[in-house]
């Protein structure tokens, strides 16, 4: 799963001036007949050849999503909707039947089949193939990670129409399908998949302008692909993609008008780009989440003592005045451990007060911990000293030690990595920095690979069997409205239990400039390209 816990995952806080000039030169044309029809924007040179399975960073994934169409897509709202799938229908949540809409091709006249995507999944999940998104295809039946071994839930029926079987019940595996790692590839591409991904053919919205559109470390263009057959139809001449060094330059640009579009406003203009940009400003909730967690195997935090101090703590946190000095209202508090861009997210959750900022109650809660046991020492938050997190530590902890009158201080790592050894080998003493960027639009995304006893990104060891009980009967009930239902009750164990301390949802910060319209910022954070057109 792709966590928030990287140095770059989240744009720094603190006032920094960033270093570097933009690499974004060459023209905004990339072979479109009408080269003013072309919209331009920001992003960065991808980290690896543009294969679906092996990329997982923002930089190649929008690249993909470009170039490539998936069995169904995402709307603004985080919806889905079938797009080259017909129909994808299950009436137990573990057997899938997929089936395609005919007369989709790749952009080199190839038809997209059943075999177009099984043999891409099962190129992503061969072990040796070493693929950075295998996991997620470790739920299909034949999946290891021991040793190379075929999905064998994955049949094909005929040239449209394949069935998946999965190890065990998931009701939002259909919602997953959306994600780059299950996009289809040509047959050319298991030729010399390297090679293929410096010039992938894809059968999306956009293709690569020409064998020369990739030019590395400064830009990629792209044309719209006039044979494409989804709903998702591109309404401007192409997208060329800037690769900038850092966002102040891709700011100035935008500013100027030679940049359409930014995603990502840099931390230096946050006290400025709406007044900058009026009402070409974007500042809307994305599926980002931030939190801290604290491990049971910490001193003071098991058992009734932990749960008293993880209470006052967090009500100790004023997330609305540290949301809107610190990060000038581009974060918005959380009042969960989601996202509100999520469907069958709710702000009404059972419990949901122990995240208001109450000193009164917070020092009463602290008081009942020290009569189990007196609290001594500092309390502390480790974090990387790389991404740019000190602000917020500090001001969480100056919160903390204001109302509850004890010592709080942030810990700071010289690293991401140095940060993430001590959490992984339980030898760290003091609560972390944590949180999340979903992978795909569901509730589940942001609990069981985060809470769940014994799953992989549960850093804190918590285990709760009825959180367990609740998100295994949401993951396999067929009907969303039920399955939603049981990961909001989970999420009010949550609140119970606190194993992480909710801080607030990360926005997407954007804009756009004077010669563009129809601009809208996805559930994810990523513009929705298609859709924008450029003024007369």
């Amino acid at each position: 799963m792709r966590r928030l816990l990287t140095a770059t995952a989240v744009a720094s806080v603190a006032a920094l001036a960033l270093a570097g000039c933009s690499n974004g030169g060459g023209s905004e044309g990339g072979g479109s007949s009408d080269d003013a029809a072309i919209i331009t924007t920001n992003g960065n040179e991808p980290q690896n050849p543009l294969i679906p399975t092996n990329t997982n960073e923002v930089g190649g994934g929008k690249i993909l999503d470009s170039i490539f169409a998936g069995l169904i897509y995402y709307d603004a709202d985080g919806k889905e909707h079938n797009e080259v799938a017909k129909s994808i229908e299950s009436d137990d949540a573990t057997v899938w039947d997929i089936q395609l809409n005919e007369g989709w091709t790749f952009t080199n006249g190839e038809e997209v089949t059943a075999k177009s995507f099984v043999d891409a999944w099962n190129y992503g999940a061969l072990l040796s193939n070493e693929q950075l998104s295998s996991y997620f295809f470790e739920d299909i039946e034949g999946f290891s990670w021991d040793e190379d071994s075929e999905l064998t839930g994955l049949k094909i029926i005929d040239d449209y129409h394949f069935t998946v079987t999965l190890k065990h019940p998931a009701s939002d595996f259909g919602q997953r399908l959306g994600y780059s790692a299950f996009y289809p590839l040509p047959s050319v591409a298991f030729e010399d998949m390297k090679a293929f991904g410096e010039n992938p053919i894809g059968n999306g919205v956009y293709k690569l302008a020409g064998e020369d559109a990739w030019e590395h470390d400064v830009k990629i263009d792209l044309v719209t692909n006039e044979d494409y057959k989804g709903d998702r139809e591109a309404k401007n001449g192409g997208l060329t993609i800037k690769f900038y060094a850092n966002q102040d330059a891709a700011y100035s640009d935008l500013l100027a008008d030679q940049l359409d579009v930014l995603d990502q406003i840099p931390d230096s203009a946050f006290g400025s780009y709406e007044s900058d940009l009026g009402d070409r400003a974007v500042n809307q909730p994305s599926a980002l989440f931030q939190s801290f967690t604290i491990g049971n195997y910490i001193e003071h935090f098991d058992g009734e003592e932990g749960n008293l101090r993880r209470k006052a703590l967090s009500m100790a946190i004023n997330r609305d005045e540290i949301t809107d000095v610190i990060f000038q209202g581009t974060r918005t508090p959380a009042s969960d451990f989601t996202s509100p861009v999520i469907d069958g997210w709710s702000d009404d959750l059972e419990g949901a007060d122990v995240l208001t900022y109450n000193e009164e109650k917070a020092k009463d809660l602290w008081a009942q911990a020290d009569e189990i046991s007196p609290w001594e020492g500092t309390f502390q938050i480790g974090y990387n000293a790389d991404g740019g997190h000190q602000a917020w530590v500090d001001a969480v902890c100056n919160s903390i030690s204001n109302v509850l009158g004890i010592k709080a201080s942030g810990d700071a790592y010289p690293t991401f990595a140095e940060l993430r050894e001590k959490v992984t080998n339980r030898t760290i003493t003091t609560a972390t920095r944590s949180g999340w960027q979903a992978d795909y639009p569901g509730l589940y995304n942001f609990l069981g690979p985060l809470y769940a006893t014994g799953a992989g990104s549960n850093d804190g060891d918590y285990s709760s069997e009825k959180f367990d009980s609740l998100i295994q009967e949401g993951i396999s009930a067929t009907d969303p409205e039920v399955a939603n239902q049981k990961f909001q009750e989970a999420q009010e164990v949550l609140l119970q239990d606190l194993p992480a301390i909710p801080l607030w949802y990360q926005n997407v910060v954007g804009g756009y400039s004077t010669l563009v319209d129809n601009v809208e910022f996805g559930w994810n954070s990523v513009p929705l390209y298609y859709q924008i057109t450029k003024k007369a």
